[in-house]
């Protein structure tokens, strides 16, 4: 099976994940349940990654890194912790359904709720934002790259215009954290929110959030979290504040490993392998007849991501196709993404997606793009 569909999660992961986890598991206690030593290890190894995370980030407090099982909790507790029906929030086009759905679910309690467009491309017109400004405005919460379409935002632009209106800036980097560049500092983010399976290249059920100093977000859940246990209600420091009860420490060993993978591997390397693999593709394929492809190929930097259509063949049957004639796994339909769908006119054809890893060959994408070129001539 060739691999194509590391934008849903990557595989496989690098050498050293398993192993952490499994000698976690082993070996480790509960972290911040006891001041014995398996317990000490587990709470002493997940502060460790906290400190992992915070650097890739370029965050100033490693205790402001919150852990979650995924991004989409991530951003639920973002969202519902930093705003209320009293506000008004900017977003985009080019959401995941884990924006998309707890925007809504505030705007139907009464908050005030705009989206900067995307044109037919797909790209989005940052003008737009001035636009949208209103008295009461408290945030823009957008992805960093498309998940459909692998199209990136400028994060500095917006970062910028925050700043100069006095909102907060809450990203949804899980298409990006550890492929590209993210410094809260420079790009003036408040919360970075984030999960460890994609391109941090860590095991399912770890995410998070990165929080910058001074940013104070309600807990979206409560209950036990080993310390200040009298106390009536969620103690008020990170990280406590936001994990209630058990992390999933044995997941967090195996994010630990993957992010000193991507530490002595290099960023750079790693994003330069990808993305000249995902434009291999799109080079051999965008000139075949009847093949549609998606976002702005014109830039340097985007997400290793290539989404395409056939003629009118249903993206489902195309991604059939793919899976049992030619052995690649790739992902069709909506990506949870509906309004960059219907941005694109593709509601009803889905889009195949193609994305790439560090793990995948050109031999790989040229048996991919040759996979396409067959079933281009058939249609």
């Amino acid at each position: 099976m060739i691999y194509l569909d590391n934008a849903a999660t990557t595989r496989p992961k690098p050498p050293g994940v398993v192993e952490a986890m499994t000698d976690a598991m082993m070996s480790w206690g509960n972290c911040g349940r006891g001041a014995h030593a398996q317990a000490l290890a587990s709470a002493r190894a997940v502060f460790s990654v906290r400190e992992q995370v915070a650097r890739l980030f370029h965050a100033k407090r490693a205790d402001h890194v919150c852990f979650t099982p995924n991004s989409t909790l991530a951003l639920n507790i973002a969202i519902n912790g930093l705003l209320g029906p009293e506000d008004h929030v900017i977003s985009t086009d080019r959401e995941h359904n884990s924006v998309l759905r707890p925007l809504y679910r505030l705007h139907q309690q009464g908050m005030g709720l705009d989206f900067v467009q995307a044109n037919r491309q797909g790209q989005l017109q940052y003008e737009e934002f001035e636009h949208l400004l209103r008295p009461n405005t408290k945030a823009v919460v957008c992805t960093h790259a498309s998940n459909l379409t692998g199209d990136l935002t400028d994060i500095g632009w917006i970062g910028t215009f925050c700043r100069a209106h006095g909102l907060l800036l809450i990203l949804d980097a899980s298409q990006t954290a550890g492929v590209f560049p993210i410094d809260m500092e420079a790009q003036q983010i408040d919360v970075v929110c984030f999960t460890g399976h994609k391109s941090l290249l860590g095991p399912q059920g770890t995410g998070g959030l990165c929080i910058r100093e001074g940013v104070e977000i309600r807990p979206f859940a409560v209950g036990g979290t080993g310390v200040q246990s009298y106390l009536e209600t969620q103690p008020a420091d990170y990280p406590a504040r936001l994990e209630a009860g058990t992390l999933n420490s044995h997941g967090l060993a195996g994010l630990g490993a993957a992010l000193d993978f991507l530490e002595t591997t290099g960023m750079d390397l790693i994003r330069s392998h990808e993305m000249a693999l995902a434009r291999r593709f799109y080079q051999a394929v965008h000139q075949i007849p009847g093949i549609t492809v998606y976002g702005d190929f014109t830039t340097e930097w985007r997400a290793p991501v290539v989404a395409l259509n056939i003629g009118t063949y249903d993206s489902g049957t195309v991604a059939d196709e793919l899976a049992e004639r030619f052995g690649i796994a790739v992902r069709p339909g909506a990506h949870c993404a509906p309004r960059m769908h219907r941005a694109l006119g593709t509601e009803e054809q889905g889009a195949v997606r193609f994305s790439w890893s560090w793990a995948n060959t050109e031999a790989e994408t040229d048996q991919a793009a040759e996979a396409i070129r067959i079933l281009a001539t058939e249609v």
